[in-house]
C-alpha cells in the first residue's frame, strides 16, 4: 500500500515537472513556479524541477516592476518568511524549511538573506544540490558577491567536481590574493585536478599508482606557490614555471592570473600590471581581470608611498597619495562606464563621491546599488549620510528606517543605523523617539560612538520635561 502511495507521488511529481517545465520554456514563469512547487512537495530530491524552478523565480523576479510601496510590503512578507524558517529549523523540521524556502526565493531569489536560508535548509533536510543551484543561481547574477562565489567553489569541492573549484577559487584569490585559507583550498582544489588527471594517465599502468604518489615536482610547486610572500629562489622557479605555461598556452586565462599572483606575492607590483594587461588584450571584457589591475596598481602606489616616507621625502608622498587617490577615481569611472550594470561598482564609486563631498553625485549612485542586495543597506545608510548633509532630514530618514526593517539583529550595521536614528530625531526635537533608538544601542553595546553622553544628556532632557 506503501508502495503504491509512493509510486502515485513519484508519477504526481513526473507529470508536475513536465508542465512546469513546458509552462517555463513558453515564458509563463507563474505557472511554471506553482507546477514545480507541486512538484517539490512530491518529490523533494527532484534536482531537474528544483534547478528550472530556480530559473524560473530568477525570470519572474528580473522582469517584475514594483512601486516603492509594493516593494516594502514584500520585504516585510520576507522577513515573515524568514522567521517561519527559522523556526523550522530550530525546530527539526528541514523538510518543512525547504519548501517554505521555496516561497521565500519566489519573491526574491537574490536576496543574500533569502539564499542564506534557503542554503542553510538544503543542507539541514539533505539536499546538497539544491544549496548549489541556490547558490550558483544567485552569484551568476550578483558576481560581485565574494560570499556567493565562496559558497559555489565549497560546494564544487563538496561534490567532487575539483575543475569548477579550481577555476573559482582562482576568481576568489584574485579578489583577495593575500587570503591564505582561500590559497590553501586552491592548492587543494589544484593538485586533486593533477590527481585526477594522473589517475586517468596511468590507469591500468604497472606502478601507475606509485608512480603518480612519488610526483614530487607538484607538491613542491604547490607548497611554494601557498606562501604569502615568497623569497626570491621560490618566486623565481615558479614565475619560470607560469611563463612557460602561458608560452604554451598564450590564451589560458589561468596561467595569466597565477603570473600575476606569483608577481603580487613576491610585491612585484609593477610586473603584476604588465601580466594582467596582457591578459586583458586577450580578454578585454572580463570585469575580474580589471578589479585585479587596479588592485595591483594601488598596490605599487602604495609601494612607492611608503619608499617616499621612509626617505622622509613627505612632499613625495602627498603627490604620489593625491596621484593615487585621482587614478582610484578615474579608474571607477571608467569600470562603470564599461560595466553599467555591475553594482558593487556603482556602490564603489558612490562613496568616492560621498567622501569628496560631491553628495548629489554620491546619491545617483548609491540609489543604483540599493538594488543589489549585497550593497543594498549600506546603499541606504549613506543615501541617508547624503541627503542629510543637504538638509533633508526626512528623506534621510526615510532612507534609515528602510535600512532598519531589513537588519535583524543589533550587529555593527544595525547599531549604526539605528543610532543615526536617534542623532536625527534628537537634532529635530523629538526627543522621546530618540530616547528609543539611543536604548537600543545602548543595551547592545554600552561603548558605540558617543552614546553614553547622548543617554545622559536625553535623561537630562526627559526630566527637566517632566519637571
Amino acid at each position: 500500500m506503501a508502495e503504491d502511495k509512493s509510486e502515485r507521488q513519484a508519477q504526481q511529481a513526473q507529470n508536475f515537472y513536465a508542465k512546469g517545465h513546458a509552462a517555463y520554456e513558453r515564458g509563463n514563469y507563474d505557472i511554471a513556479i506553482d507546477l514545480l512547487m507541486q512538484c517539490l512537495t512530491r518529490a523533494s530530491s527532484f534536482s531537474r524541477a528544483r534547478k528550472i524552478l530556480r530559473a524560473a523565480q530568477i525570470a519572474k523576479f528580473k522582469r517584475r516592476k514594483v512601486s516603492g510601496f509594493a516593494n516594502a510590503i514584500l520585504e516585510i512578507k520576507q522577513a515573515y518568511i524568514r522567521t517561519k524558517v527559522k523556526g523550522l529549523l530550530g525546530s527539526g523540521r528541514p523538510d518543512a524549511a525547504l519548501i517554505a524556502c521555496e516561497k521565500l526565493l519566489t519573491m526574491n531569489p537574490l536576496h543574500a538573506l533569502n539564499v542564506e536560508l534557503a542554503v542553510q535548509a538544503a543542507e539541514a533536510s539533505g539536499h546538497p544540490d539544491a544549496a548549489l543551484f541556490t547558490v550558483e543561481a544567485a552569484y551568476e547574477h550578483n558576481q560581485d558577491d565574494m560570499s556567493l562565489l565562496r559558497r559555489v567553489a565549497d560546494f564544487y569541492m563538496a561534490v567532487g567536481d575539483f575543475t569548477k573549484a579550481r577555476d573559482a577559487y582562482i576568481k576568489l584569490n584574485a579578489f583577495v590574493p593575500n587570503d591564505q585559507s582561500i590559497f590553501k583550498k586552491l592548492k587543494d582544489a589544484e593538485a586533486r585536478v593533477t590527481m585526477a588527471a594522473g589517475w586517468e594517465e596511468t590507469a591500468g599502468k604497472k606502478d601507475g599508482f606509485r608512480d603518480l604518489i612519488a610526483d614530487k615536482d607538484q607538491a613542491e610547486k604547490l607548497d611554494k606557490q601557498s606562501k604569502a610572500v615568497l623569497g626570491s629562489s621560490d618566486a623565481d622557479d615558479l614565475i619560470a614555471d607560469a611563463l612557460k605555461h602561458i608560452e604554451e598556452e598564450p590564451k589560458n586565462m589561468n596561467y595569466r592570473r597565477s603570473l600575476a599572483r606569483l608577481y603580487i606575492q613576491s610585491k612585484m607590483f609593477d610586473k603584476a600590471v604588465e601580466a594582467l594587461e596582457a591578459a586583458r588584450k586577450i580578454n578585454p571584457s572580463d570585469p575580474e581581470l580589471d578589479r585585479s589591475l587596479t588592485n595591483a596598481k594601488i598596490s605599487a602606489f602604495e609601494v612607492r608611498i611608503e619608499e617616499a616616507k621612509a626617505a622622509k621625502d613627505l612632499e613625495s608622498a602627498n603627490e604620489i597619495e593625491n596621484e593615487m587617490n585621482q587614478f582610484i577615481f578615474d579608474d571607477l569611472s571608467a569600470r562603470v562606464q564599461s560595466y553599467p550594470n555591475d553594482l558593487r561598482l556603482r556602490f564603489e564609486l558612490g562613496m568616492q563621491y560621498f567622501n569628496n563631498g560631491y553628495y548629489d553625485d554620491a546619491i545617483g549612485q548609491f540609489q543604483l546599488s540599493q538594488r543589489s542586495p549585497k550593497e543594498r543597506v549600506l546603499s541606504l545608510y549613506h543615501l541617508a549620510l547624503c541627503f542629510n548633509h543637504k538638509g533633508q532630514r526626512d528623506m534621510a530618514v526615510m532612507q534609515l528606517e528602510a535600512a532598519n526593517d531589513q537588519l535583524l539583529i543589533m550587529d555593527e550595521m544595525k547599531k549604526k543605523v539605528v543610532f543615526q536614528l536617534g542623532v536625527l530625531a534628537e537634532e529635530s526635537g523629538d526627543i522621546e523617539k530618540a530616547f528609543g533608538y539611543y536604548k537600543d544601542v545602548y543595551a547592545a553595546d554600552i561603548g558605540f560612538e558617543d552614546i553614553g553622553s547622548r543617554m545622559e544628556n536625553i535623561y537630562k532632557l526627559r526630566k527637566a520635561k517632566e519637571g
